[in-house]
């Protein structure tokens, strides 16, 4: 699932992005208020983590703004300011859920895990690829190849979602590495190689084409 966090401060947000990762999240990192806000407004994402003190536009008014312009993303905010007349202001401005920092990741992750039920419902949307032998539950973030689920790791769910959700779409190792990684990625390119071995090698080498000059994809 993709996920958009908003946060100026990098020493949270490096750590914290990586942690979302690992747990099977796409993430997108935005360091002010209003790159927070043109991204959000593309409605790409259904998860916003959001902090409040942000530079240029604060995080109230972004989530202010996103509600009018009828952006639907749940929204978290993750922030320092933990009264109450700042966790009501939040909510009232259509914030979903309300975390202080320090914060616990597990919180964080099942925070973000009520929030992915409460949007889609009890109903967990299903992504099919490969001409239907793959199956992603968007979720519960599992895998299911042939009609059988197949355990793959936080990252490797992330690669797949990323290439199942725009199929037929070329991603370069540098799209990849943006969208599964993240920006701050600092090793080499052709990590993403060795996980889409990880993942033919699990479900099926079809499950993700490559073409060389182009990259990869997962077909409808």
């Amino acid at each position: 699932m993709r996920l958009l966090l908003v946060e100026d401060d990098a020493r949270i947000a490096q750590p914290t992005a990586e942690a979302l990762r690992e747990a099977g999240y796409a993430v997108t990192w935005a360091q002010t208020g209003p790159e927070g806000l043109e991204q959000a407004a593309l409605g790409e994402f259904p998860l916003v983590v959001l902090d409040v003190m942000l530079p240029g536009m604060d995080g109230f008014a972004v989530a202010r703004e996103l509600r009018e312009q009828g952006v639907d993303s749940a929204i978290l905010f993750l922030t320092a300011r933990g009264e109450l007349g700042d966790r009501v202001e939040g909510l009232d401005l259509g914030g979903d859920a309300y975390l202080v920092k320090p914060f616990a990741m597990p919180e964080l992750l099942a925070t973000l895990r009520a929030l992915s039920r409460r949007e889609r419902g009890d109903g967990a949307p299903r992504v099919s690829f490969a001409g239907g032998r793959g199956l992603l539950n968007t979720v519960a973030r599992t895998v299911a190849w042939d009609g059988q689920e197949v355990a793959v790791t936080g990252r490797e769910y992330a690669l797949l979602e990323t290439l199942a959700l725009a199929p037929d779409r070329w991603f370069t190792r540098e799209d990849l590495i943006d969208r599964v990684w993240g920006p701050t990625f600092e090793g080499e390119a052709r990590i993403v190689d060795v996980y889409v071995r990880y993942v033919r090698r699990k479900l099926a080498p079809e499950a993700i084409s490559s073409e060389r000059g182009r990259g990869y994809r997962a077909e409808r």
